[in-house]
Formats: C-alpha cells, structure tokens, sequence
C-alpha cells in the first residue's frame, strides 16, 4: 500500500507545482477541478478524499492500539514483527496525512487562482467603463 501513496503524494506535488507556474497544462487541469467541484467530473474524485480519511483513522486507531499493547507488557515491545508493522503503519499513516493536507493545498490553490482571474476582470471592465481611473496594475 506505500507505493500507490508515493504516487499519489508525487502527483499531488506535480499538480501543485503545475498550477504556481504558468505552464501550457496549467489551463487543462485548472478546467479539470473546475469540472470536479461542479460534480460534472469524475465521480471517483468526490468520495476518494472521505475514503482515505477513514482508511486514515483506521491506521491511527491501529497504531494507538499497538503503542498501548507495547506499554502493557514490556515483553511485546521487544518483538521485532511488532516494531516493523508498526514502523509500516506509521509510514502509511504519514503519507496518508500528507496526501489529504496536499489534496486541501490544491483546493486552496484553484480558488485562489479563480479569485484572481474575477479580479482582473473586473478591474479590466473597470478600466473600461471609467476612463479617469488611472492605470491600476496589481
């Protein structure tokens, strides 16, 4: 279950680092979150974020339970299979985390972007319809 995390945490990255900079896949994926958060794109989009936050939860309570059964008994902590499981939980419990704060930078990233497009047009049309406004640049 780590490399489809590595993967999602790479593309969220690649998607994040596409939409700081004018790149020409910039106007595509920002037309594909528009489609999403309208509910006209990918049905699969919308529940995968509850998903993995349940699976999220899931591996915490996991590894809560694991850190209280190696502070009963002194003797279980000791158990190397008990200390790579959880090392491995902890690891996907991290990328899990990682990847559902990187999905909210996205979220953040498309509206603020949207906010600024509504800006300029609207200082545009400003301009426009009032000519003794000075040249207004931000």
């Amino acid at each position: 279950m780590i490399q489809p995390l590595y993967a999602l945490v790479l593309g969220e990255v690649a998607v994040i680092l596409l939409l700081l900079f004018r790149t020409p896949l910039r106007s595509p994926i920002l037309m594909i979150l528009d489609r999403m958060k309208q509910g006209k794109g990918p049905v699969v989009a919308s529940s995968a974020g509850g998903t993995l936050f349940v699976i999220l939860v899931s591996i915490l309570v996991t590894i809560n339970n694991m850190m209280r059964n190696q502070s009963e008994d002194p003797a279980v902590a000791a158990n190397p299979t008990d200390q790579v499981l959880f090392a491995n939980y902890l690891l996907q419990a991290t990328l899990l985390g990682f990847g559902l704060f990187l999905a909210l930078m996205i979220d953040r990233i498309h509206y603020y972007i949207k906010e600024i497009g509504r800006l300029r047009n609207h200082l545009e049309a400003v301009k426009r319809s009032d000519p003794t406004v000075e040249d207004l640049k931000s």
